[in-house]
């Protein structure tokens, strides 16, 4: 039982210091992203349309839109913020590090990619797995119509 708590209490005192300290975010090295990275993250890496609309309605999450300049006029929902994936390193003051990074784009690889590069910065996020794309398709079936109000 002991044995246990210490393993617990070790885990919190890792996830709770590799992220904040004195209110900064702390970057690690992918080095040291891929020494933990198990099954866990694996799965706690991606975000499903429905949980994502509910932990944004939670105020828990903040959803940015990666996709470049002309894309983002081809179409976009106003409660997305757009952060063109060239200007995120400058921009970065501009994320919520008290909520979970949401990263969307047309398709999920360069939201991974930019969901990796969040991590390494001290972030918590997360990709849209069902993409830009999908979660454009979902609202159109009429599904988040308050999103839209």
């Amino acid at each position: 039982m002991r044995k246990l708590l210490k393993i617990i209490m070790i885990y919190f005192l890792m996830m709770t210091s590799s992220v904040y300290a004195d209110d900064e975010l702390k970057s690690i090295s992918f080095d040291d992203y891929l020494k933990r990275f198990d099954n866990s993250e694996r799965r706690d890496m991606k975000i499903r349309i429905p949980e994502l609309l509910e932990l944004y309605q939670q105020k828990k999450v903040q959803i940015i839109d990666i996709r470049t300049l002309e894309k983002h006029e081809e179409y976009h929902l106003k409660f997305i913020r757009h952060i063109p994936i060239n200007e995120l390193p400058e921009r970065l003051v501009e994320l919520d590090k008290s909520k979970i990074i949401v990263t969307v784009c047309t398709n999920y690889d360069r939201a991974e990619m930019v969901r990796m590069y969040l991590i390494l910065k001290g972030f918590s996020s997360k990709y849209l797995v069902d993409g830009m794309v999908g979660l454009s398709e979902y609202m159109r079936r009429g599904y988040g119509k308050e999103f839209y109000q």
